[in-house]
Order: C-alpha cells, then sequence, then structure tokens
C-alpha cells in the first residue's frame, strides 16, 4: 500500500511541476501562483469534499484536468462554437495523454491509464460514475472559484445559458453541493435565473 501511495504522490507531484510553468498567474489569498497549478489544487479540494474514498485514477484525472492547459490556447481555434468544441477536444486528448506520459513513467498499468484518458476526456458522462465525479468537480471548481469573474465579461443571456448547460452536466449530489456555494449577490440571482428556467 505504502508504494501505490508513494506512486500517486509521484505522479501528482509531476503535474504541479509542470503546470507550474503556466505563464497566466493568479492571484490567491494575497499570493500569486500559476493558474494552472491553483486549478489542480482546487480540483483536488473539491474532489475530497466530492468523494473522499476516490480511486487512484479519479485523483490523478481531477488533478491533471488542466495540466499543460496554456499550450493549446483557445485563440489558436475559430472564435465561434465549432472552433470551441474542436479546441475542447484536442484540450481532452491532450490532457488525457500528458497525464497517460506521467502515470507510464510512474509504472502504472493501462487499465488505469485508460481509466483516466477516459474521464479527461469526458467520455461515458452520466453512465461511467468516475467521469460524472470528475464533471462534478470541475463545474463546482467552476462555480466557486471561476463563475463570478466569468459572469461580468458575457451578456446574461449567455451566462444563464451556460449555467444551464452546467447543471445539465452534473449529477443530483453535484447539483446539492453546487447550491452550498458562498457566492456574491449579482452570480448567485444568475444561478437563481438559469434554474428557475
Amino acid at each position: 500500500m505504502a508504494d501505490t501511495t508513494d506512486r500517486l504522490e509521484r505522479v501528482i507531484a509531476r503535474i504541479d511541476k509542470a503546470n507550474t510553468l503556466d505563464p497566466n498567474r493568479e492571484t490567491f489569498q494575497g499570493q500569486s501562483m500559476p493558474a494552472a497549478l491553483l486549478y489542480g489544487q482546487r480540483m483536488s479540494r473539491w474532489l475530497d469534499r466530492v468523494d473522499d474514498a476516490a480511486s487512484e485514477p479519479l485523483r490523478i484525472a481531477a488533478r491533471a484536468q488542466h495540466i499543460e492547459r496554456w499550450i493549446i490556447p483557445r485563440d489558436t481555434y475559430p472564435q465561434n462554437r465549432t472552433g470551441y468544441l474542436q479546441w475542447r477536444t484536442d484540450l481532452g486528448k491532450f490532457h488525457a495523454d500528458r497525464a497517460g506520459q506521467i502515470m507510464g513513467d510512474e509504472d502504472y498499468d493501462e487499465p488505469a491509464i485508460a481509466a483516466v484518458s477516459t474521464m479527461l476526456r469526458k467520455q461515458q458522462l452520466k453512465t461511467n460514475p468516475d467521469t460524472q465525479t470528475l464533471e462534478d468537480v470541475a463545474c463546482l471548481v467552476f462555480l466557486e472559484s471561476y463563475f463570478a469573474d466569468f459572469s461580468t465579461q458575457h451578456d446574461r443571456d449567455k451566462i444563464v445559458r451556460i449555467l444551464r448547460k452546467t447543471w445539465a452536466k452534473m449529477s443530483q449530489r453535484g447539483r446539492e453541493l453546487a447550491l452550498t456555494i458562498e457566492m456574491a449577490h449579482d452570480a448567485r440571482e444568475l444561478v437563481n435565473q438559469a434554474l428557475a428556467g
């Protein structure tokens, strides 16, 4: 057991090391941090709340959800829905490949690597419990840490549509947890409007 625990810790440490190179910065508790590193830590914290008995592949997928995300910038794709969806698809494959490389280096077997790939590529959503949990965690991180700023950058109708799509992707458990998140008044009003529609 100690060996597998050490192996998991090594994989997490390598994902974090890769994400320290993110040129995008975010201030958290007065400290400037690489954005992808902070995002990974937030994913792990929420996963602990959602499923404190999560499998090793799920823990790795949560931490690697945005591994080296900056390498494939959104603005290198067409600025329309088709371009956005292609970017998301390519990112999922890239994140899965990078996580798989690290896991392979640390002697994880092919089934574990494949499980992480399935999760990071958002395959079997609603039918694979780990993929669903990862999606719930990603939605919870978005709502808690990024939604308030995001909501000021787009018109109200677009935000409400995005919230409804986010809600539809979540499990009942994820939705219940989302309603416990403390939000600024304006952000909470948008959520209420989305859920009332």
